[in-house]
């Protein structure tokens, strides 16, 4: 029994990504702590521009790192930027992306996620894996027959789908089993928060500035209830119960997506005490 569910979650641990922000000091932290075997995606900022994701990007990758830059289509102007992106991440040797709608007010050509992954299509993108999102308990901004309709429009245009943090393994389940019942057949990589302190999830919502800071805890307003406590936020018991998710049928559900909020360090000691902690069971 032990062996059954333990692979699988040994399997995501050993395969999990983690999402870091481009703030002064990550590239640092993140060569100190994260193994360059982790797959790594790097957030847009409408406060700090497309610029920083695209530095933090060519950074990483220049030391080793396979990272995904966050394409926001309402940060991009106009089809001439996002060719200019796109040449600057070929040149980059960057071999992935993850399209997103985006939190910026104005928009120029390119509205929402679906249109961006079209102009992607037609530019003949060189990029191998492309990500968009899911939202297992719905979205501030739609419908839920929006956004199933969105998600069905978007994934031909895409490889995988990553969640938006739920903290309820049964719901992510179910969700992941209507999507596929739509028709989407792409792997899922479940979205967690990683083991960060309550200090640190603070900072950061500072450091984004307050209009994206209100957005965020609109969209996530669990989260920040379980980051008060004395230690900060533990994910071992949400990734725990999704141990008999990852591979099952009836969906698509294969690993996890780590939202880090740049605490690194505290993510991989975590992930690695999980991983030593699952070989003691064998």
């Amino acid at each position: 029994m032990a062996d059954r569910v333990g692979q699988p979650l040994r399997r995501a641990l050993e395969s999990a990504g983690y999402e870091v922000l481009p703030f002064p000091g990550t590239a640092e932290a993140v060569l100190a702590h994260v193994p360059r075997t982790v797959p790594l995606t790097v957030t847009a900022s409408p406060s700090r521009g497309t610029a920083a994701t695209l530095e933090l990007t060519e950074r990483l990758t220049a030391e080793g790192y396979r990272v995904a830059p966050h394409l926001s289509a309402r940060m991009l102007r106009d089809g001439a930027e996002l060719r200019e992106v796109v040449d600057r991440l070929r040149a980059a040797g960057t071999t992935s992306v993850f399209v997103v709608g985006g939190d910026a007010r104005e928009t120029g050509e390119f509205p929402d996620a679906r249109s961006l992954l079209q102009a992607l299509e037609a530019i003949g993108h060189p990029f191998g894996d492309v990500g968009i999102a899911g939202y297992p308990e719905g979205h501030a901004s739609l419908d839920a027959a929006a956004l199933e309709r969105s998600l069905v429009q978007k994934a031909p245009l895409a490889h995988h789908v990553v969640t938006q943090v739920c903290f309820d393994p049964a719901v992510i389940a179910s969700w992941a089993r209507e999507v596929a019942a739509l028709g989407v057949h792409l792997p899922v990589r479940v979205g967690v928060p990683g083991a960060v302190s309550r200090e640190k999830l603070l900072r950061i919502t500072a450091g984004i500035g307050v209009g994206e800071s209100a957005r965020f805890l609109r969209k996530q307003p669990g989260l920040l209830r379980r980051f008060f406590t004395r230690r900060g936020y533990d994910p071992g018991p949400v990734v725990e119960g999704l141990a008999d998710e990852f591979g099952a049928p009836g969906h698509h559900v294969t690993g996890l997506h780590v939202f880090t909020f740049n605490d690194v360090a505290g993510t991989e000691a975590w992930r690695q005490d999980a991983l030593r902690r699952l070989g003691r069971r064998r």
